[in-house]
């Protein structure tokens, strides 16, 4: 799976990275010893930032797919 992460591009990568750093603040986050009120309110943020970037990698996937299948269906010009 490194070799995975190696190989993908600098967009992905810095995605993958954005998503454990996010990931890993809301798991100290909802351990942390804070008043429940605030605690749940950085959980909730953290994860929504989580969620939103994860969503931002799939929709980039997606078009690049569509990109290289649109690519390849194109009659080409002799």
């Amino acid at each position: 799976m490194l070799s995975e992460i190696r190989r993908a591009n600098s967009d992905t990568r810095v995605q993958y990275v954005l998503m454990v750093i996010f990931g890993g603040l809301c798991i100290l986050a909802a351990f942390s010893p804070f008043e429940y009120t605030l605690r749940m309110t950085t959980v909730g943020t953290l994860f929504g930032f989580t969620a939103g970037i994860w969503v931002s990698h799939l929709v980039q996937v997606l078009r690049r797919a569509i990109d290289a299948n649109s690519a390849a269906s194109q009659p080409q010009a002799d």
